[in-house]
Parts: C-alpha cells; structure tokens; sequence
C-alpha cells in the first residue's frame, strides 16, 4: 500500500515522494524574470516531491498580471536556469507551468496596450493584479478582450511549442500544461467563454481542438514523459462555466490517453473553494474522469487537488484514488511541509497580506522545523 511518502516514477521523472507543491503565483518576478529571491524560496521547498512553478507566461501576450516571470525572454530563461539549478543541488525536481492567460489581463500589459485575446471578444467578469507607479499593487477589472482570428491559432500552438523547447534547455524537468482556472485553453473549452462558429467552436471536439493542438505539439517537442496537463472541470474562476462539464471534460481525458503524458493535475471542485462545487444540473464525476483516461490508453500519474490536508491526501493515495497530491497554501508558509507531515508537526500560520507582491516578507521567511525550535 503507498503512502505520501513513497518514491514514484512519473513519465520520464522519479520522484522522492508524493507530496507536489501546487502553482501558486506571488507576483515577486518584475519584468518577468525571475530573480535572486525566487531561486531562494524554491530551493526552500525543494523537498517536495515535484515543485511545480507559479504559472508562467509563453509570450507577452499570454501575460495577465504584473510581476509573473515569462519563459520568452533570454533574461528570464536565465533566471530560471538559477532556480533550476538550485533546486536539482537540493534535491528536488521541478516542472513549469505553462500559461496563456488570454482575456484574463489588462490593457496596461499587453504590446503595445492591445487587447488581450480570447475564443470570442466576451469580458471576463473577473480582476487582475497590477502595480502602481509607487511600486504597490492593486486589482484591476479585467480588459474587454478580441477574439482571435482562425489564422493567428496555429501560432499560439507554435508559441506553446516554443515555450517547452526554452523550458527543457533552461533546466526544468518538464512542463506542466496550464489549461484550467478559466485561462485561454480552458476558454476555448467552454461554452460560456467560445461563441465561435469555426472549427475552433460550437462541438465539444470543436471546442476541445487547440488544447489537443497544444499537447500534440508538446509532446512531439519534448515527449509525453516530461509533460503534465492541469485540468479544473467544474471551478468558476475567471468566469467561466458550462452547463455540460462532465461530457466536455471526459472527452478531453480520452483524446490526451494516447499522448503518454507525465501526469494529469486536477482540481476538484471550485479552485480555493468548495470541494463539491458543481455546474450543471449533476455533480461532476471524477472517478468517470479517471476511467475516460485509462480506457483509452493514458498511463500518466493521477494527481489531485483542491483543500487537502495531510490526511486526506495519505488516505487518497493509500486508497488508489490519486497517485499525487498538490498542495498550495500549505506550502506558502512551510517550506518544510514534506517533513511536517512525515513528523505530523504543525504548520505555520499563513500571512494572507503578503500573498501577492513584496519582498522577502512572506515568501521566503517562514522558519522551518529546526529555525523554530
């Protein structure tokens, strides 16, 4: 029987445990690139099993908030390479997450003060974090966003491509593919964010295409081993919804089984809410989800997330019911969280304050086991 603490193989990466620390954006990389302090907090947390990284932008145009590091720059794949360089001397391995934000942004960071880009030209009732002259932050309405034209879809499939490449040759163990949280795979996704009336619209297979796309070219680039894909079937964040989650999500688990992807990261329920958040008229079955994946091939390792603690996570992976679990606001305040659940020691309180944006203060001073004894 496997326990939280069991070393596991996932695709082409062996992990010392089963304990991932989630994506969590801080807002600490200005000019999108990450930086001295960003190497420092995490290498803190290098005992995870698998950290992956805050979601990180492909281009320019896939930024939505200030201060979030990029994988398009030769600065910023520099500083990764400082992060991933620390965190393999640690021990650890890590993946970085993927991220087009597409209508979830702002004029104020986009090229040149363009409109961000979406499925179809529908404003996301949601925020984003930008930063003041001052060097504060603020949340910001997002912008009214323009639909993409049909010709501009096969470059952003080039720039996902692209984005893998400079990952690998800039040390990280593999790519986590950001298609949840109402960002621009999970908007084509759904129904309420894709009005659109081409082959990129309408069917779920329509709808479903450009993140198929997407992992096709990926894993083509890179190799299914070191390529993870984050899901999110039923969250509203960033305003999206569909009324048919679990027909839409089931298809999308088949078509990615054959790709020998790494893992499936998926978060159940409503992202930081409730577990049992469901939309439509039926709560959303992840056990058929599981079983949509495996039938048709998919081997990757089954992550879960969303609200675990210590214990539910141990009795998921003792039951079979994951092979992994993410932790996010745990690992904020517990650079040491792996072995404060080994020990069952208790955690750190979080300063919610200090969440988004700042320095050191929260980010990398939380003390550890041995620093608070």
């Amino acid at each position: 029987m496997a326990t939280l603490f069991d070393p596991i193989r996932v695709g082409d990466i062996d992990l010392a445990n089963r304990i991932v620390m989630a994506p969590l954006t801080r807002n600490r990389s200005p000019g999108a690139v990450p930086n001295t302090l960003n190497v420092t907090y995490y290498e803190q947390r290098a005992t995870a099993g698998l950290l992956i990284t805050e979601a990180t932008a492909i281009t320019h145009q896939g930024q939505g908030y200030a201060d979030v590091p990029g994988l398009y720059s030769q600065e910023a794949l520099a500083g990764w390479k400082k992060v991933t360089d620390a965190v393999h001397a640690a021990g650890g391995k890590i993946v970085v997450q993927m991220w087009h934000v597409g209508r979830i942004s702002h004029v104020d960071l986009q090229p040149n003060g363009g409109k961000p880009v979406a499925p179809s030209a529908i404003a996301a009732k949601a925020k984003t974090y930008l930063v003041n002259p001052d060097g504060s932050g603020h949340f910001a309405e997002t912008s009214e966003p323009r639909a993409l034209e049909l010709d501009e879809l096969p470059g952003i499939v080039e720039d996902y491509r692209r984005a893998a490449r400079a990952a690998i040759d800039a040390g990280f163990d593999g790519v986590e593919i950001h298609a949840a949280n109402g960002y621009l795979l999970d908007q084509f996704l759904r129904s309420s964010a894709n009005t659109r009336t081409d082959s990129y619209g309408g069917s779920i297979e329509n709808r479903a295409r450009l993140l198929l796309e997407v992992v096709d070219a990926v894993t083509k680039e890179i190799g299914g081993g070191r390529t993870g894909i984050r899901l999110s079937p039923v969250t509203p964040a960033n305003d999206v919804f569909d009324s048919e989650p679990q027909p839409l999500f089931d298809y999308v688990a088949k078509a990615i089984g054959p790709y020998k992807l790494a893992y499936i990261h998926v978060i159940e329920g409503a992202t930081g809410g409730p577990r049992d958040h469901k939309q439509g008229d039926e709560s959303f079955d992840y056990d058929a989800l599981r079983l949509a994946y495996t039938s048709n091939g998919g081997t990757g390792a089954w992550m879960v997330n969303n609200a675990y603690d210590r214990d539910m996570g141990e009795k998921a992976v003792e039951s079979g019911e994951a092979d992994l679990v993410a932790y996010g606001k745990p690992f904020i305040a517990n650079p040491d969280l792996v072995r404060r659940f080994r020990e069952n020691a208790p955690l750190n309180p979080q300063d919610q304050a200090t969440f988004y944006g700042g320095g050191a203060k929260g980010y990398t001073d939380y003390p550890t086991l041995d620093q608070a004894s």
